[in-house]
């Protein structure tokens, strides 16, 4: 198993399981930046109409989980992060 911590909801996954979830959330996070998920589709036919909606999901949240399944899949490597913007007098 990749992660050794217990309280991570990823815990007991193989790493095959692992690199699958994190191809997902990669090709879903390019989906969401260059607009290919639909948020909501509706047609007319000749029996009703109907719609399919799909849920929204923020940018935000699919990146946190992307940097959650990496740091799952390396445990002994330190993932990025931002530092805070300090302005300078």
């Amino acid at each position: 198993m990749a992660t050794n911590d217990l309280c991570s909801p990823l815990y007991g996954m193989t790493d095959a399981q692992l690199q699958a979830a994190l191809a997902a959330a990669q090709q879903a996070y390019i989906d969401l930046r260059t607009g290919d998920k639909a948020v909501t589709v509706a047609y007319a036919q000749g029996d009703g109409s109907r719609s399919v909606t799909f849920q929204t999901t923020n940018l935000a949240a699919v990146r946190m989980f992307i940097r959650d399944l990496q740091a799952a899949l390396n445990p002994g490597v330190k993932m990025c992060k931002r530092r805070r913007m300090v302005p300078l007098f």
